[in-house]
C-alpha cells in the first residue's frame, strides 16, 4: 500500500483523511451517544436500586435496635412498677430478679441496682462490688431524676468497661428511687456489628456528639468532624434516612446511610465503599467498555481499509482518465496531421503524375530525328531521367502519406499469421541476401486465425522487416522472426543484430516524421503507421534495443481484434489517425 501511495499528491492523502474522518464520525458518534445514554440511565437505575436497598436495610435495623432498647426498658419499668422499694432492697430478691432476667434474655442484663434520691446505690446484684456507690454527679442520674426513665450513652463508669444503663424512677413514700440495670455492651455491639453487606459494608452507632456507641467492624477514623458534618446535614434536611456519597479518611468514595435512633439521641450510620456497592455495575461497565473499545478498533480499521481502497480506486480512475485524455489529445493531433498529410498528398500526387507523364512525352519527342543531333540531347535526357526519378520518389512519399491517413484497404478477413510472415520473408529474402543478412524463422504451429485487414498487417510487418534490413545493410547480420501464442494473443517478434537504437531515440521512434536515416532515404512515417495500425487492431507494439547488440520489435495481437470505427470505415472515408511516429523506415 505504501508503495502504491508513493508519488501521490497531497490531494489523495487529504481525500483519504477526509473519508476516514467521515467514516469515523458517522460510525462512532451514534455509537458513543447511544452507549453513553444507555450507561447513564443504567447507572442512574442501579444507583436508585442501591440506595433503595440500603435505605430499607438501615430502616429495618433502626427498628430492630429501637425495639431492643424499648423492650429492655419495658422490662425494667415492669419490675419497678410491680415491686416495692423494700422488696428491691432485699438482696436475695434483687439477685432473684436479676437471675430471672438473665434466664429469660441471657447475659444481656449484667446487673441490677437500687439507688435512692441522693444517688447512693442502696442495693446491688451483679458481678461487681458497687453497693453504696455514689451516682449523684452522674449525668444519667440527673437525666432519670428529671425524665423518670432514661437509656444512657455508652460509658466506662466505675467499672472502667464500656456499658450503658437503663434507669427507671419510681416513688416510695413521696421519695424517689431508681431501679438501674446495666446492659451488656458486647451483646449490644454484636447486634450492630452483624449489619454487613458486601466486603466493606458495616454499621456503627454514634451519639449526637459524634462519640462511638459501638465498636466498628472495620477500623475507621475516630475523628468526629466528618460525622458531625453529616449529622448536621441530616438535621438540616430533616430526612429520616440520609444517603451521602463522599470520600472517606482514605480518600476513597464511600456511601454513608444514616438514621436516628433512640428518639434522636443516637445515630446509626451504615458505611460502604462505593466501589463495593457498585461492584456489579462496575463489572458491567468494564465489559461494556471492552466491547466499545473493540468496536472502535474494528470501525477504525475498517474505515482505514475502506478509505484507502476507495482512494486507490479513485486514484486509478483518475490516472486512467488522464491517460485517456492524453490519448484523445494525441489522437486529435494525429488526426489533424493525417488530414493534412492526406490533403497534401492528394494535391501533390496529380501534379507530380502530370509532370512524370509530360517528362515521358518530352522523352518521346527527343527520340525524333530533329532532336537527335542536338548538342544538349544528353543533358536533356539526364534531366528527364532526374525528373522521372524524383517524380517516382514524390509518388512514393504521397503513397505513404495516404497510408498514414488510412487510405489502405481496411477489409477484415481471416489471416493465418504464419502464412503471412512466410510470404513477407520470401519477399524480403532476395534483398537480405544482397545485404549479407541471414533470415531465421521460428513459427509456432497451429496458431489461431486473426480477423484483421491483411493489407494493413502486411504493411506493419513489411515495415519492420525492411527497417531491420536497413539497419544491418552495411555490415550484415541475422534477422530472427518468430511467432507464438500467449494466453489470448499472438506475439510476433522481429529481432535484428544491427547497431541498435540510442536510448534517447527510443521514446520518439513512433513519432511521425522522426527518422535517423539520411536525407532522401526515409520519410519517418513507417513506424508511426505501424503503431497506428497495431493499436487500431487492439494490440500492442513494444521495442527493446541495445547499442551494438540489436533491436527487437514485439507485436502483440489479440485473437479477436477490437473493432473500431476505423475498422469499419468504408473505403474513401477519412479515418482518424492514432499513430505516434518513428525513426527509420
Amino acid at each position: 500500500m505504501e508503495r502504491k501511495n508513493e508519488g501521490r499528491s497531497g490531494y489523495y492523502r487529504s481525500l483519504s483523511r477526509n473519508m476516514l474522518l467521515a467514516v469515523l464520525i458517522v460510525s462512532l458518534t451514534p455509537m458513543f451517544l447511544v452507549s453513553g445514554f444507555i450507561l447513564y440511565h443504567f447507572h442512574q437505575s442501579y444507583e436508585e436500586k442501591v440506595n433503595a436497598h440500603l435505605t430499607t436495610l438501615v430502616r429495618k435495623h433502626k427498628q430492630n435496635i429501637d425495639a431492643f432498647l424499648t423492650e429492655k426498658l419495658g422490662e425494667i419499668r415492669f419490675l419497678a412498677q410491680n415491686f416495692t422499694l423494700e422488696e428491691f432492697e432485699d438482696q436475695s430478691f434483687l439477685e432473684n430478679q436479676l437471675a430471672v432476667l438473665q434466664g429469660t434474655f441471657g447475659p444481656m442484663f449484667v446487673d441490677l441496682g437500687v439507688i435512692d434520691a441522693e444517688g447512693v446505690q442502696r442495693a446491688y446484684a451483679g458481678p461487681f462490688r458497687l453497693t453504696k456507690a455514689l451516682y449523684s454527679t452522674a449525668d444519667w442520674f440527673e437525666r432519670v431524676m428529671r425524665e423518670e426513665f432514661y437509656v444512657s450513652d455508652v460509658f466506662l463508669g466505675l467499672r472502667l468497661l464500656p456499658h450503658f444503663i437503663i434507669a427507671v424512677k419510681e416513688n416510695s413514700n413521696a421519695r424517689p428511687w431508681i431501679l438501674r440495670a446495666t446492659i451488656d455492651f458486647v451483646a449490644f455491639n454484636d447486634l450492630v456489628e452483624k449489619i454487613r453487606i458486601g466486603e466493606t459494608g458495616f454499621a456503627f452507632i454514634l451519639n449526637r456528639l459524634g462519640a462511638f456507641q459501638t465498636k466498628p467492624f472495620l477500623d475507621v477514623s475516630l475523628e468526629t468532624g466528618p460525622y458531625l458534618k453529616l449529622l448536621a446535614q441530616q438535621q438540616s434536611n430533616g430526612r429520616e434516612v440520609q444517603i451521602v456519597k463522599t470520600r472517606d479518611e482514605a480518600g476513597e468514595q464511600a456511601i454513608y446511610v444514616s438514621v436516628f435512633l433512640k428518639n434522636g439521641d443516637w445515630w446509626l450510620v451504615y458505611r460502604q465503599k462505593a466501589a463495593d456497592a457498585f461492584a456489579d455495575f462496575n463489572n458491567a461497565l468494564k465489559v461494556s467498555l471492552v466491547f466499545i473499545l473493540l468496536s472502535v478498533l474494528l470501525i477504525v480499521t475498517t474505515g482505514v481499509m475502506v478509505s484507502r481502497r476507495m482512494v486507490n480506486r479513485i486514484y486509478r480512475s483518475d490516472q486512467e482518465k488522464r491517460m485517456m485524455n492524453e490519448q484523445v489529445v494525441e489522437t486529435g493531433k494525429l488526426a489533424s496531421v493525417g488530414e493534412l498529410a492526406a490533403g497534401i498528398a492528394h494535391e501533390i500526387n496529380n501534379p507530380v503524375a502530370i509532370m512524370v507523364e509530360e517528362a515521358g512525352w518530352i522523352g518521346d519527342l527527343l527520340a525524333e530525328e530533329e532532336f537527335k543531333d542536338s548538342e544538349n540531347l544528353q543533358e536533356f535526357k539526364r534531366a528527364l531521367e532526374q525528373i522521372r526519378t524524383q517524380g517516382r520518389r514524390c509518388k512514393e512519399i504521397t503513397h505513404k502519406l495516404l497510408s498514414f491517413a488510412r487510405k489502405t484497404d481496411p477489409r477484415i478477413q481471416e489471416v493465418q499469421i504464419n502464412e503471412l510472415m512466410e510470404e513477407l520473408v520470401a519477399l524480403s529474402k532476395q534483398r537480405a541476401k544482397f545485404s549479407n543478412i541471414e533470415i531465421l524463422t521460428a513459427f509456432q504451429e497451429d496458431l489461431p486465425l486473426l480477423r484483421v485487414s491483411q493489407s494493413e498487417l502486411q504493411q506493419v510487418f513489411l515495415n519492420l522487416i525492411n527497417n531491420a534490413i536497413d539497419a544491418m545493410e552495411k555490415r550484415g547480420g541475422s534477422l530472427e522472426i518468430g511467432t507464438k501464442q500467449s494466453d489470448h494473443t499472438i506475439v510476433v517478434e522481429i529481432s535484428d543484430t544491427g547497431p541498435g537504437i540510442p536510448q534517447a531515440n527510443l521514446g520518439r521512434i513512433f513519432n511521425p516524421f522522426f527518422t535517423t536515416k539520411p536525407v532522401g532515404k526515409g520519410t519517418g512515417l513507417g513506424l508511426a503507421i505501424c503503431y497506428g495500425i497495431v493499436k487500431k487492431l487492439g494490440g500492442e507494439i513494444e521495442v527493446r534495443s541495445e547499442l551494438d547488440v540489436g533491436t527487437t520489435f514485439k507485436v502483440i495481437l489479440p485473437f479477436a481484434p477490437v473493432k473500431t470505427a476505423e475498422t469499419d470505415t468504408a473505403p474513401g472515408e477519412k479515418p482518424t489517425g492514432n499513430a505516434p511516429l518513428g525513426p527509420s523506415d
